[in-house]
């Protein structure tokens, strides 16, 4: 095991694509650079042609600012923009324009759960913003084409303190990041659509070693089962580097994800290679106190808080917490419901049970099911008050679902109403006792297991409108008096 023998060392870089209407530096529209035409969304700011002068998008710094105080950043109330050299096809301009010794947010942290139960902090080194490059597509037989749609679109780059041991903790923290970044409406986190991506920064050191490894940088991660699977092979590929005596190459490497193994693509550039300088053509950026504090004030109740509240407060489990937590909309729908008068426990086993079943079989997501939270806790309390059982309820739900009908609606129209009367109950109970003699009489000689037998040959003759606990009551009172009488 690596873990005798070396410590890993591991910082993750975190781009992701913020969801303003136009560029970081120009007024061309962002698009889907899957679906647009190529080259469509470009204009001469963001093509890099000569003369032309970038002006910041206000709505790109809100959202950054965001994400900074979310992480528990220190913000940086004077921001300079700054041309990251360097030359690719991708990059019109030869350069990007990026921040570099002043970003709007230093010294965060973030606590994350790992899957053995500890919750570990990661520090968060700094959020800087910058614009996108552009997009090559390579071709087979030879040739590259480039689009530059992408270009110019705000990037937000986060990225961690060298705290992370394993492909698993690289994981739990780029998965907690995501969701945060949903949380608050930044980024959509589609990997595969790359408008979030993870380069994990990957040393191993000998134990009780102070000195950093050589580091490398792995690219071309599209899930964050890549993002694992890569960190944890290429761990283990520099400690068999070690191993042998050999020195590891500080380079950038990709993953193949078929052939589930890294591979060279560059030797590595310092900071220095891209001789950073400030940006002349734009102003220093100037973050007031006030905007930071109407930005704090107007931050949503992130997961990790929502997780505490629902096992510390409603009493909900570790795992019912983070299924609600995961998705915000969810979490929404939830606190709803709760709110509408819903009992957390039930509300949280029915959404994420029956509801969240039938929301996949349709396609559906929270946001557009013609279910209101409250219409959820109108029926759970119709199965609480006995008016309708669980079967008959599940079957409600559907409609529900489907039509988007009052649950009361529904009940009256199919005629569910559960039967909790005695009169009518004891009727089709003593029907069922006389219309199985032998079975009843196996149960007076002493074979009490066949009680679920008739409570179910109750719920069918029923329809299964019968109250089961009213059933199981008047059952064995029935079956008493018979043992009683023999």
């Amino acid at each position: 095991m690596i873990h005798d023998r070396y410590e890993p060392v591991i910082g993750l870089e975190i781009h992701a694509e913020l969801l303003t209407q136009s560029k970081m530096f120009c007024g061309c529209r962002v698009v889907d650079s899957v679906a647009a035409a190529p080259n469509s969304a470009v204009c001469p700011v963001c093509l890099g042609m000569p003369g032309m002068l970038p002006v910041i998008n206000r709505r790109a710094v809100e959202f950054a600012l965001r994400v900074a105080l979310a992480l528990d950043c220190e913000i940086q109330p004077y921001n300079i923009f700054a041309r990251k050299n360097y030359f690719y096809p991708d990059l019109p301009k030869g350069y990007q324009i990026s921040q570099y010794e002043l970003p709007i947010g230093r010294h965060g942290q973030l606590d994350v759960a790992l899957p053995s139960g500890e919750v570990k902090r990661i520090g968060i080194r700094r959020v800087h913003m910058e614009e996108d490059t552009g997009k090559l597509t390579h071709l087979e037989g030879g040739g590259s084409l480039v689009d530059y749609n992408r270009s110019g679109v705000p990037l937000l780059e986060i990225v961690s303190e060298p705290d992370i041991r394993s492909g698993e903790e690289a994981r739990a923290y780029a998965m907690r990041i995501r969701q945060i970044l949903r949380y608050l409406g930044v980024n959509s986190g589609d990997m595969e659509k790359g408008v979030l991506r993870v380069e994990p920064n990957i040393s191993i050191r000998p134990r009780g070693s102070e000195a950093f490894g050589t580091r490398i940088e792995l690219k071309n991660l599209n899930s964050f089962r890549a993002l694992a699977d890569g960190t944890d092979y290429e761990l283990t590929r520099q400690a068999a580097i070690l191993d042998a005596g050999r020195q590891v190459v500080q380079e950038t490497r990709g993953w193949h994800d078929a052939r589930r193994e890294t591979f060279s693509q560059r030797v590595k550039e310092e900071a220095e290679d891209y001789r950073y300088f400030a940006e002349p053509d734009l102003p220093p950026l100037s973050i007031s106190e006030a905007w930071i504090t109407a930005t704090r004030a107007a931050l949503p109740e992130l997961p990790q808080a929502k997780e505490h509240r629902y096992r510390a407060v409603m009493g909900l489990s570790a795992y019912e917490a983070a299924a609600l937590a995961e998705d915000r909309a969810v979490a929404e729908w939830f606190d709803t419901a709760v709110m509408a008068g819903g009992s957390p426990k039930s509300v949280a086993n029915w959404l994420l049970n029956d509801l969240f079943r039938l929301m996949n079989e349709r396609g559906q997501r929270i946001e557009n099911i013609p279910v209101p939270p409250a219409a959820l806790v109108e029926l759970l309390s119709m199965v609480e008050r006995g008016d309708i059982n669980q079967t008959s309820a599940r079957d409600v739900l559907a409609e529900m679902v489907d039509g988007g009908r009052a649950p009361a609606e529904i009940v009256a129209a199919r005629g569910l109403s559960q039967i909790s009367d005695e009169t009518t109950l004891g009727a089709i109970i003593d029907r069922v006792l006389s219309d199985n003699p032998e079975p009843v009489a196996t149960y007076l000689g002493g074979k009490e297991s066949l009680m679920g037998w008739f409570v179910g040959q109750v719920m069918r003759a029923s329809k299964g409108q019968a109250n089961p606990a009213r059933v199981n009551e008047l059952l064995k009172e029935r079956l008493r008096v018979k043992k009683e009488a023999l």
